[in-house]
């Protein structure tokens, strides 16, 4: 099985036990409409793409269905998004992938919800809260104030449940596994760290980070600075450097672009 249908099997069977949510669509499959050659040549030549992901779609999955799309194999991604977050994914076609590294160095903005309250061994809703504590004594101050040691050049721990490598498999994996993987800390930039608004036990925030920041694990390490524990709810990417997510196409939009004989 692919790891998009992996993928898609694994979530809609967690939300038929668990009955966290409503069945997820899978990506509507169209036609392949030929594009012209002309248009293939300029994304051969090179694009800069800002895609916003759907929720429940992998980097991958955008990736694919662009590739499939303009008919040509050099396209890739500057940063995973994880399928539970949406925003902005920046992909490159043609030559333009080597600036791919460029793009993923680049300054990141985030906006989403923490859960307190509770942890989930993937530091997100992919998997189901456990360790649950009281929430109602922690007061808007603590929140506010909890934010400050996250501010500046700080380390962080990845998740196990994450696509980093250790001698080659993923972390995922292992985790998947059983296996006892020591994980080290990393050094990251945390530019700002903002709580937006208070719904307990909903924390709305907004993070301005460097590459290489895990928002799971910043919910996480929320929690457990808070000693209710954390984890992340909701996530969209906003910005990468200058490029704005409101300035980014919908796949759906940048597909009827090609359908109708634009650009896309």
């Amino acid at each position: 099985m692919s790891k998009k249908g992996s993928y898609w099997a694994k979530h809609q069977e967690k939300l038929q036990e668990d009955g966290t949510g409503e069945l997820a669509a899978r990506p509507e499959k169209k036609a392949h409409v030929p594009i012209s050659e002309e248009l293939k040549l300029q994304f051969e030549t090179g694009r800069v793409l800002l895609i916003d992901k759907p929720l429940h779609w992998t980097s991958f999955d955008a990736v694919r269905k662009i590739r499939n799309a303009i008919r040509i194999k050099k396209v890739g991604h500057a940063g995973t998004l994880d399928p539970l977050a949406t925003g902005l994914l920046i992909i490159c076609t043609g030559k333009f992938t080597k600036k791919i590294n460029d793009y993923m160095a680049q300054e990141k903005e985030y906006t989403g919800s923490f859960t307190l309250g509770a942890v989930t061994p993937t530091y997100d809703k992919e998997s189901t809260p456990v360790d649950f504590k009281e929430t109602k004594d922690i007061s808007a101050e603590q929140l506010h104030a909890a934010t400050a040691g996250f501010i500046g050049e700080i380390q962080q721990v990845p998740p196990i449940y994450s696509a980093i490598k250790k001698e080659g498999v993923a972390l995922y994996e292992l985790a998947r596994r059983g296996v006892d993987v020591e994980i080290k800390a990393r050094n990251i930039i945390v530019k700002a760290f903002e709580i937006t608004s208070i719904e307990m036990p909903l924390i709305h925030f907004k993070v301005v980070c460097s590459t290489g920041t895990y928002i799971r694990s910043l919910a996480h390490d929320f929690g457990a600075k808070l000693g209710c524990g954390a984890y992340l709810s909701e996530l969209r990417r906003t910005r990468i450097g200058e490029h704005l997510v409101e300035n980014a196409q919908g796949i759906e939009e940048f597909l009827l672009g090609l359908r109708e004989g634009g650009e896309g």
